[in-house]
């Protein structure tokens, strides 16, 4: 490898397909494809994974509304912000919640869920214990999701598709 991390034909792990090129474990990408979308970068790689998650609340009971919803959104935004990952777009509803993530690939996703879901649900029940009354069982989330993956190509739609669940006011 030569100084400042660059890959170098002379090294043993070294392959290259058009413009990208791969070292060892590390797939790099001439600049001018990456330089303006989200990435995670760590030496000379750019790593950069997106996924749109849903999930609801526990009988589709219509509780993020208000105060809720928007102590709920900064919640969601402050455990983001433990993960290595960032919201690109965010929606609540009053029953369920559309987020549009940039993550790495460490940003292991049912890990990520429980974590998202069990401390906001945390929070929420200590700034808000009314909601427990209309929730049996006293859990805020349904245990299911849909995580699905999104491609550079369709980031746009997806985006505006999460802006338009919420009918403007």
């Amino acid at each position: 490898m030569v100084a400042g991390g660059t890959p170098s034909k002379k090294d043993a792990s070294y392959w290259e397909h058009g413009t990208i090129k791969w070292l060892g474990s590390t797939v790099c990408q001439n600049q001018k494809n990456i330089e303006n979308q989200p990435a995670h970068s760590r030496d000379f790689s750019r790593e950069s994974l997106q996924y749109h998650l849903v999930w609801c609340t526990k009988y589709r009971k219509q509780v993020l509304v208000g105060n809720i919803e928007t102590e709920f959104k900064r919640q969601l935004q402050l455990v983001m912000d433990e993960l290595p990952g960032t919201i690109m777009e965010m929606e609540v509803m009053p029953d369920h919640v559309h987020l549009l993530v940039d993550c790495s690939p460490q940003f292991f996703i049912p890990d990520a869920i429980k974590r998202l879901k069990g401390q906001t649900a945390k929070k929420l029940f200590e700034l808000f214990p009314d909601i427990k009354k209309s929730l049996w069982g006293g859990h805020l989330w349904n245990p299911s999701y849909c995580a699905v993956s999104v491609s550079d190509r369709s980031i746009e739609q997806v985006k505006q598709y999460i802006r338009e669940q919420k009918p403007k006011e």
